[in-house]
């Protein structure tokens, strides 16, 4: 069972002040944006809430109430920065230690291949080192990203 004290989620938050701009595009209060690691796909992005929470269930009132206009306001942003035509919001929390709640925020962009479309887009993550965006890349995306969402 992941707790708190076991959550990877968690331990980044934790160390808030010190994430780079990949691991903290943009937050309040009640949630924090990061770039997904582990995947060949650019500016796939993943909101979660601050606390930790492993059920939707679990999100408080504040929290719920501020969810969709997070999921908005990514996917314009996402929009701007890499002319994706579509973005996909997906909800799992089921791999082994990440089990707390977070929101899959993916770009598909009007060329992307049929066959890697819908559930499909997760044949990006977990690929090899070599094929995985590059963390300086990742922060790259997340300043403009940062840029493009404005304040809040």
């Amino acid at each position: 069972m992941v707790t708190m004290d076991t959550c990877y989620t968690c331990a980044q938050e934790r160390l808030f002040d010190r994430l780079p701009i990949r691991e903290r595009i943009a937050h309040d209060d009640h949630w924090r944006v990061a770039h997904a690691t582990g995947t060949s796909l650019e500016a796939w992005l993943i909101l979660m809430p601050r606390r930790h929470v492993t059920t939707i269930a679990e999100l408080s009132d504040a929290e719920a109430g501020l969810l969709g206009t997070w999921q908005v306001r990514l996917s314009r942003a996402l929009h701007a920065v890499t002319g994706c035509e579509k973005t996909y919001v997906v909800q799992f929390a089921e791999a082994p230690g990440f089990a707390h709640v977070h929101f899959h925020v993916v770009p598909r962009s009007p060329d992307h291949p049929y066959d890697r479309r819908g559930p499909a887009i997760f044949s990006y993550l977990g690929c090899p080192p070599d094929k995985q965006v590059s963390p300086r890349r990742m922060d790259l995306l997340g300043a403009q990203l940062r840029s493009s969402l404005g304040p809040h």
